[in-house]
């Protein structure tokens, strides 16, 4: 929303933010009372990264390191702190949660900002539904101090009512009349249950695009009200940093939570193989370079410490701001924070 961030500091602007602001604060303290609670440190990690992080659709900011000599080294403002705190895991860290300032370019709409603030937790050797039982505490918690369910325009969520929890099969089957797990890695399969839909299709179209055109518009806006869902099992495909399913590797040890159609946070039973990990990244690399014409490092540092032995871990980002939209009600993110990056000419 162009010119949403001009004259920002004017006094009758701030003070119809005051309430969200207000609201803010009680739910930082909430939040940090959880995991104080649940005997996590609270750690920081630098902003500044050689790997901004590798997800291909994300742009990053990159600036120049100088060093005392004068020699210069390529860095990036992190997407992410993801690839710091799992380096703590390997350093023997156990319970580490951050509440960091991330940074993506060429994001600016209602539920997104250029900068802003990711909580980021993760537990070694505990599976990844020991995250789904954090949401819930947390989301609560959450809703005690903001004195209300969450919602999102006419939609109510309600963090104390029973969560759903459900398959992206389950959730293409019911929402959209797919059956998604005979198409998956077939990207032809794919485009023709997509065009029985009624759904354009372009001979260019990869599966992920195919996947996506459906779930934006049939199962996203379904999930999440009249209380949060929590969405997992993806399809290996779409797998990132996460590791496969033992019961069945088709699928990846993968979950995202919903709240009043809103997606606020992508939770992954980790990968610790060092040699996958690197497939996987220059794989999506290569894809980015093929889509965009550019692409990042590989922060090497991060695959030697995933061979020096990260312990088994779940981990999960989820985005603080986007929480407090849906505590308040606020319509867009820079409702509920403290002063907007200011826009492009």
């Amino acid at each position: 929303m162009k010119g949403s961030s001009q004259n920002w500091w004017r006094p009758d602007r701030h003070a119809a933010k005051r309430p969200y602001l207000a609201a803010r604060r009680r739910i930082l303290s909430a939040t940090r009372a959880y995991f104080e609670r649940e005997g996590f440190a609270e750690v920081e990690t630098p902003a500044l990264q050689v790997s901004p992080g590798l997800e291909p659709h994300l742009m990053a900011f990159g600036t120049d390191l100088v060093a005392p000599s004068g020699a210069t080294r390529r860095l990036h403002l992190h997407t992410s702190p993801e690839f710091a705190m799992k380096k703590l895991l390997v350093a023997g860290e156990a319970k580490i949660f951050q509440i960091a300032r991330v940074f993506r370019n060429g994001e600016r709409a209602e539920t997104h900002h250029p900068e802003f603030a990711m909580l980021e937790w993760y537990r070694a050797r505990e599976p990844y539904e020991r995250l789904m039982a954090d949401c819930e505490a947390l989301l609560r918690a959450v809703q005690t101090a903001s004195g209300a369910p969450f919602r999102r325009g006419p939609r109510a969520s309600d963090a104390f009512a029973t969560w759903e929890r459900m398959s992206v099969v389950e959730a293409f089957a019911r929402h959209a009349q797919i059956d998604l797990a005979p198409l998956l890695g077939s990207s032809e399969a794919m485009a023709g249950a997509v065009a029985r839909e009624g759904y354009r299709v372009a001979t260019d179209d990869s599966w992920d695009d195919l996947f996506f055109r459906v779930f934006l518009d049939r199962v996203e806006p379904k999930l999440g009200s009249p209380a949060p869902t929590i969405l997992y099992d993806y399809p290996i495909a779409m797998a990132a940093l996460s590791r496969p399913k033992a019961a069945d590797p088709r699928f990846a040890e993968r979950f995202e939570l919903y709240v009043a159609g809103l997606e606020i946070a992508n939770a992954f039973g980790e990968l610790t193989d060092a040699a996958e990990q690197r497939r996987r990244f220059e794989a999506d690399m290569a894809f980015k370079r093929a889509r965009y014409g550019y692409d990042y490092p590989i922060d090497q540092d991060f695959l030697a410490a995933l061979a020096h032995g990260m312990p088994e871990a779940s981990g999960i980002a989820l985005g603080f701001d986007r929480l407090v939209m849906l505590a308040t009600g606020a319509e867009r993110i820079e409702d509920v924070i403290w002063a907007p990056v200011a826009e492009a000419e």
